[in-house]
């Protein structure tokens, strides 16, 4: 069986695919939109996404259509899962079905202002999400011997900070990759949050750290600063070791600026080089 006839299951009676695009912007997999004709002459949309790394793909679609499933029950603006193949036993390829939401990725600086205030809103929402059965708990991969230092750097201050063990903290659903790049506005409207496969349960800092990071990647630090403190405007809560969570995401970073960035200059961003 192909992915698309594995698809075409998963459609309602008399419903026909009459349009694939490819979406770009994923880093970690193709993403591909598929229009659906509908018995009453109308249209819908679903979102196929199939991950590059096959080793982990299982693994990947299985936790993103379990997280699907639970933000079904939530005020959280998430795709909705239709079916999910996460071994490929239907197609060529592991792949997930979703619905297809409204808007776009927005990285240019031309209202940024107004945008700060709804990704911290949203993820405040996002960390009041209480599942039944926490998701696994999160990981950090980078450490003091990973970090890669520019030639002529001195990071010696910053690496010290993640060679300490990390603070205490107060557990919350997380998004674990929440930032620009995975949250799409239509207009003034943000209308859905994307890339789910990463939800996992630790620190709230985490997730503000990393979206901080972006934003400072995309816009600089003081767009950064803006972010953390709508966070807390938005009553969201940080804890004081917050440092630590900001030192350890940016250097995180340091590893992976080229691909990370990728989708980016690939969108609307072409200025935003590695050396950049």
């Amino acid at each position: 069986m192909t992915t698309l006839t594995w698809v075409r299951r998963h459609l309602a009676d008399g419903e026909q695919i009459t349009q694939v695009e490819p979406l770009h912007g994923g880093l970690t997999s193709d993403v591909r939109r598929f229009t659906i004709s509908t018995p009453d002459s109308g249209t819908r949309d679903l979102v196929l996404r199939s991950p590059h790394d096959l080793t982990n793909a299982a693994d990947w679609l299985t936790r993103e259509a379990d997280t699907l499933t639970l933000l079904a029950t939530t005020a959280v603006p998430a795709p909705e899962l239709v079916a999910v193949d996460p071994t490929g036993a239907f197609g060529e390829r592991p792949s997930l079905l979703m619905t297809w939401l409204p808007g776009r990725t927005l990285l240019t600086d031309s209202g940024l202002a107004d945008r700060i205030p709804l990704l911290a809103q949203q993820l405040v929402a996002i960390h009041a999400v209480q599942p039944v059965e926490r998701p696994r708990p999160f990981v950090t991969l980078t450490t003091a011997d990973t970090v890669v230092v520019p030639p002529g750097a001195d990071w010696s201050a910053a690496i010290d900070v993640i060679r300490q063990p990390h603070p205490p903290y107060e557990g919350a659903f997380l998004h674990r990759d929440f930032q620009p790049g995975n949250v799409l506005f239509d207009g003034s409207h943000l209308t859905a949050v994307v890339d789910w496969a990463g939800a996992c349960w630790g620190p709230t800092d985490l997730d503000v750290a990393h979206c901080a990071t972006n934003l400072a990647l995309l816009h600089g630090p003081t767009a950064a600063h803006h972010f953390i403190h709508a966070y807390e405007q938005a009553g969201g809560s940080l804890s004081p070791n917050r440092h630590y969570w900001l030192v350890r995401d940016a250097l995180a970073f340091s590893e992976e600026v080229e691909p990370a960035t990728q989708p980016w200059r690939d969108s609307t961003r072409p200025d935003l080089t590695p050396e950049t």
